[in-house]
Formats: structure tokens, C-alpha cells, sequence
């Protein structure tokens, strides 16, 4: 009671400090998001989702909606509007209308269409669980849906009667593809059909440019663990026939995406075994099955295809570059190679870069036509908006004006840098100065952990909503250090496998070595250091706090300080095994345990904080109570903060506001 107090003393202050425009975290909130772009096929529109939290009186939430412009600037315009939200636009192969996402009804997401030119939008599907995704046919006559099994009415009559026991591993909801006719026939319904069945999972389709076929990927299961080791590809006609698996084998192949001429079918793969620690590569095969071909390798093996060029020369791949997240260009073939000095910029193995790397894209599409692409794109300086360009990055404009009204105070300066760990491997951060920064002065010091390992820090919008909110503290006098230590992803395969069976050690010299550059450059202050880090960010903080004493204290977000617990209760218990060596905790207890902060508690004085999800399957609860219970049977002084009805971080945006208040009230409570 006495800290909600307090919260609400702070924030009210702060919001009215002498009339002040200053970085507080309600004003942080009143940032919006956006979340997805969709380019019309001509190339002429563009539709996109706007995210923002709704906190007044009870409620605690995001709503989105969508939003039209034009990309030649002269129209952007809100499309729909309402208390639920509307997600996931995508332009019908004529460009004369947009399905999207909604869950107005019944809170489950159906698919509703609405005319380009405006008016109410139409709801298509009335299914029983709900839709998560879907695709519209080449034609426009139908859309492809993903549907998770229903409850049948024996399930729904043992949940009435409270014997709806649960079998762990056995009681799975699959998802499967369905089709739907978007004319309606005389009594008003639509054909629907279900085109695949039974015990495994569909997690991604696409349908072939004739229309006569969907090529599919699936898993054994939907648990995230399995499907993050396994995954095949299939192919099932479109009006229903028999299921063809084309690629079989071991590990993940997914994200099945037909070739515009639909002789070939690309997708994203672990490489024929199995992976946990985090590598994508691009393959091919033919339509009909046949050898899996390997494509170039990306920059930082980590390839999400967004889409083929029209003419199927290369594949457009979304992918972290360093501290940019980029669109790249990939030949579609070994024997072809793509002009140069056509495009933005090109990684060090000449691969084309179509986005600025100074910089954050994401949410890409690329249009029928071929001539235009769109995006998202923010700097450390500049919120993020929608962009479009040239089919070669050319020629980047921005059309959206979402956060035009976002009074944003001064911000700390922000940079890369770079340092030498201790075995001479150079480490990138992410470093943000106080606001009122004065050269001379030295300032207190926050390491900022990130989470993965195979995490990032990007040039992102140093001003947007995040568990640990950068300018908030910057605000308060804070320097903040965000490094992407040895597993980090953006720098390629063998920098994210160098802390396989090696947490706590080299990326502890690599955080270390990075707080130590900041102190040498003569703006930082060595008695006032600080340290957070969320999820293996939290697990690093738990390990830090047990191996050294130089920070003044420490707030560890949903870490899991043990090992062997941690394998046995999390959701994803291979990606712990993998990286601990490969091995079960039964077959080398030495190996788990050396890497558990845990085990070192003995040597903890440093004041730590925990904060955890009540919900959370990813990092379970008791990992954070295992490390508070511990600290406070030692002595050390601690507190538990706890989310109710969160998972592996804040979802609701009153949670997410209160999350780095509370850490800099402890924080200071130590500054010396």
C-alpha cells in the first residue's frame, strides 16, 4: 500500500514539476505503436495498426485499429474505430477491399472485410475458437484460415460439470487450415471447408499463385518447445484431397512461401537438425517435392522471409544487422547475383541492405506489382512511423504522422559504442546520457541486460514503452548502458553460439568490460552503479550480484537464478539443455549447477530487487521466489514485486507503467 502511495505521489509530481515537459512514465504511455503494414498490390495503399493503451477507470489494456494512406501522401486516414480491436490488414489481389483481424464479437478474433472506398465492414467468419491467422486465395473468391480445434460438446459438458480434468502432453488443441468463400450463397451463409486434420499442428501456409494448392508447415504439437525442434513441410490441394509431405526431417522447416511462378517453394530452416540456440537459413525445393536446396547464407543467420520479387529473382528477408533491423535482398538461386550499386547499402558479404541501418525497420510488405515496398521505421531519436519505398530501398519516404502529436521532452543523447571484452572479442552497446547532461560531471550508471540470450538492443525509439523505460531514467540523472553481449543476435552464428555452456562467464566479462569502458570515458560514476536485466537478463543480474560487489544494488525482472529448477518447470526445456551443453541435468549436475547463481548465494550482499509474473510459464514464478526467499533467509535486503494474471512480462499497460518507477524508488533508496 505504502509503495501504490508513493507511485501515485510520484507520478502526479512529476507531471506537474513546475510545468515541466519531462520524460515520466504516464507520459511515456501516451506513445503509439505500430504494430503491422500491409502495401496494396498496385502499390498505391497502404493500410497499417495502430497500438495504443487504454487506462481510464478500470480498465487496462491496448487497442488497436487500422489505418489507410496513400503513398503518394495525399490521404491517411483511421478505418475503423471501437472499443475492441482490429488487427492484421490485408488488401483482397484486386486492392478493392481489407480483411483484417477483429475481435468484436464474442472476444475471438474473426476475419471481417471492408471496402477500400469505406463503409461497414462485413464479418466472414463466425468459428467457434476463433481465427489466428489467414491468407486471401490469388483470385479473391476465398481466404485460407488457421482455426485451433473447438471444444467438442463432450469437453464443453465436463467443463459445466467441473470434470474437466486435464492429461499434461495429451489434451492438445491443433491448428488446422480452412477455407471460406467471401460470396455468400442465396441463404446468406458461406462455404466452408476444413482442408486439413488430425494430430499435428499447421504454423504456417501460403497458397500457391494458381490457387489450386496451400503448402503448409507443421509440428508435432503446439507446445513452443516442440514445435521449436521440429517442424515439416506439406502441400494439400485447395479444394480438399490428400496431404503430400515434400520436406521431412529432422528440425525446423517453415514458413512455406510459393515462388511467382509456383515452381518452387522457399522457406526458412534450422538446416536438417535440430536447433535451439537460434538459426535460420533460407532454403528452396520444388513445388512438388524433390531436393532441398540451400540459399545464401544472411548476415546474421537469423532469415524470416516477407516475400518473393515478382520476378523471382530473389526473396525479400527480414533480418537483425548489428543494432538495425533491417530488409535484405537474397538471390534465389547460387548461380544468380544481383546488380550492384542498385541498392541502400550491402553487409560484409555483399548481400543488399533496402533500409537504413541507422536506424529500426520492421513490419515489411512488398506489393504485388513489385514497384514498392512498406515498413516501419524509428531511430533512437525519433518515434516510429510508416514508411514506403522503391522496390531497391530507394527513395524512403515517411506517410504516416501517428505520433506527430507526441510531445516529447529533451531526450538524453544516445550512441553506439564499442569495447573489448576481456578475451579481446569486441562488444557493441547502446548508451543514453542523462537529460541534463554536463560534460565533466560524472553520473550514476544503469547496466541494462536484454533478454535470449539471443535478444538485441536496437536503435529503437529510446522514448516508447518498455518494461525499463530509457528516458525515464535518463530523466532522473541516469546514464543507461544496454550492451548485446556474446549471444546476442544481429552478429551472425558463432557470436550467438559463444555462450553455449558458458553463461556467467564470457557475457559476464563482456557486461563488465562494457560498464568499466563507460567509467574510463570519464562520465560515469564508480560509487553510484546500478544493474536489471529482465528474463536472462534477470538471470545475469542474479549471477552478477554473486560474483562481484561494485554495484549498489540490483533489480532482477522474471530471472531464473537455477538451472535445474528452471528445466524442469519452464515451457521451453531444450533451449536450457541445449544451452548448458546438451546434456540432462541428471547426466551432468556439475555443469548446471556451476552455471546457477543459486549455488553462490553465500556471496551476496548486493541489495536486489525481484520482480515476476504470477503467470509466467516461461521463467515459472518460482524462480523469482526461490532468489527472494533466499536473499532474505541471508539477509540481504530485498523485496518481491509480483504481476497478477502476467506472463513472461507486463501485458497490461497500468503493470508496465509501474515497472520502472519501482525500480528507480530502489535504485535510489542506494545511491550513495
Amino acid at each position: 500500500m505504502k509503495n501504490t502511495i508513493f507511485l501515485s505521489l510520484f507520478l502526479v509530481f512529476s507531471l506537474s514539476s513546475f510545468g515541466q515537459n519531462i520524460w515520466t512514465a504516464e507520459k511515456i504511455m501516451q506513445y503509439k505503436n505500430i504494430t503491422a503494414t500491409n502495401i496494396s498490390p498496385d502499390g498505391k495503399f497502404i493500410a497499417y495498426v495502430v497500438n495504443v493503451p487504454v487506462m481510464e477507470g478500470e480498465k487496462s489494456e491496448y487497442n488497436s485499429q487500422l489505418w489507410v494512406a496513400a503513398t503518394d501522401g495525399t490521404m491517411d486516414v483511421q478505418y475503423t474505430r471501437g472499443e475492441k480491436s482490429s488487427t492484421a490488414p490485408q488488401f483482397s489481389p484486386d486492392g478493392k477491399q481489407i480483411a483484417f483481424l477483429s475481435n468484436r464479437i464474442d472476444n475471438k478474433n474473426q476475419i471481417f472485410v471492408l471496402r477500400l472506398m469505406g463503409g461497414e465492414a462485413e464479418q466472414i467468419t463466425f468459428t467457434k475458437s476463433g481465427v489466428s491467422s489467414f491468407k486471401w486465395s490469388p483470385d479473391g473468391k476465398h481466404i485460407a484460415y488457421l482455426m485451433k480445434d473447438p471444444e467438442t460438446e463432450e469437453e464443453e459438458k465436463r467443463k459445466k460439470e467441473k470434470t474437466d480434468v486435464i492429461l499434461v502432453d495429451k489434451d492438445y488443441k491443433y491448428n488446422h487450415i480452412y477455407t471460406i468463400s467471401i460470396e455468400a450463397a442465396k441463404d446468406g451463409n458461406r462455404k466452408t471447408k476444413q482442408l486439413t486434420g488430425g494430430t499435428y499442428h499447421v504454423n504456417g501456409f501460403d497458397w500457391s499463385p494458381d490457387g489450386s494448392t496451400i503448402a503448409f508447415s507443421f509440428a508435432p504439437n503446439p507446445t513452443i518447445n516442440d514445435g521449436g525442434l521440429e517442424s515439416d513441410i506439406a502441400t494439400i490441394p485447395a479444394d480438399s484431397g490428400k496431404v503430400t509431405t515434400i520436406v521431412k526431417r529432422p528440425g525446423v522447416d517453415t514458413g512455406p512461401r510459393y515462388s511467382p511462378d509456383g515452381k518452387w517453394i522457399a522457406f526458412q530452416s534450422s538446416g536438417g537438425r535440430p536447433e535451439r540456440v537460434g538459426l535460420t537459413d533460407i532454403y528452396k525445393v520444388a513445388a512438388n517435392g524433390g531436393e532441398v536446396i540451400e540459399l545464401q547464407k544472411t548476415p546474421d543467420r537469423s532469415a524470416n522471409i516477407v516475400a518473393w520479387s515478382e520476378d523471382g529473382t530473389h526473396l525479400f528477408i527480414a533480418e537483425n544487422y548489428k543494432t538495425s533491423q533491417a530488409l535484405v535482398a537474397l538471390p534465389s538461386s547460387s548461380d544468380l547475383q544481383l546488380p550492384k550499386g542498385d541498392y541502400l547499402a550491402y553487409s560484409e558479404s555483399e548481400l543488399p541492405i533496402l533500409t537504413s541501418t541507422n536506424g529500426s525497420a520492421g513490419a515489411f510488405s512488398v506489393s504485388k506489382s513489385g514497384n514498392r515496398i512498406s515498413f516501419t521505421f524509428e531511430d533512437v531519436n525519433t518515434p516510429k512511423e510508416v514508411f514506403t519505398a522503391g522496390i531497391r530501398g530507394e527513395n524512403a519516404k515517411k506517410i504516416s504522422s501517428i505520433n506527430s502529436n507526441f510531445d516529447a521532452p529533451p531526450l538524453g543523447k544516445t550512441e553506439v559504442i564499442s569495447w573489448k571484452s576481456k578475451d579481446g572479442l569486441v562488444i557493441e552497446g547502446i548508451l543514453t546520457y542523462p537529460v541534463d547532461y554536463q560534460p565533466g560531471k560524472k553520473y550514476p550508471i544503469i547496466l541494462q541486460i536484454h533478454g535470449g540470450p539471443a535478444g538485441v538492443f536496437s536503435q529503437t525509439y529510446t522514448g516508447a514503452p518498455s518494461i525499463y523505460m530509457t528516458q525515464f531514467f535518463a530523466q532522473h540523472g541516469f546514464i543507461v548502458l544496454r550492451p548485446n553481449p556474446r549471444g546476442s543476435t544481429g552478429y551472425g552464428k558463432d557470436f550467438r553460439y559463444a555462450n553455449v555452456r558458458d553463461w556467467g562467464f564470457g557475457d559476464y566479462e563482456d557486461l563488465i568490460t562494457g560498464v568499466d569502458h563507460v567509467l574510463d570515458m570519464g562520465i560515469a560514476d564508480s560509487n553510484n552503479q546500478f544493474v536489471m536485466g529482465w528474463s536472462y537478463g534477470g538471470y545475469m543480474t542474479s549471477w552478477i550480484v554473486t560474483q562481484t560487489d561494485r554495484f549498489n544494488a540490483a533489480s532482477m525482472g522474471a530471472g531464473l537464478p537455477n538451472l535445474i529448477s528452471m528445466v524442469t518447470t519452464t515451457d521451453i526445456p531444450d533451449y536450457i539443455v541445449v544451452h548448458a551443453g546438451g546434456k540432462e541435468y541428471w547426466e551432468d549436475y556439475e555443469e548446471y549447477e556451476k552455471h546457477s547463481a543459486i549455488y553462490y548465494m553465500k556471496n551476496v550482499v548486493t541489495p536486489t530487487q525481484v520482480i515476476h509474473g504470477a503467470n509466467d510459464l516461461r521463467v515459472p514464478l518460482a524462480q523469482g521466489q526461490e532468489f527472494y526467499n533466499s536473499l532474505k533467509r541471508k539477509g540481504v535486503d530485498t523485496e518481491m514485486i509480483m504481476y497478477p494474471r502476467t506472463p513472461h512480462g507486463p501485458t497490461e499497460p497500468k503493470f508496465l507503467m509501474d515497472v520502472s518507477p519501482r525500480i528507480l524508488t530502489w535504485f535510489e533508496k542506494y545511491m550513495k
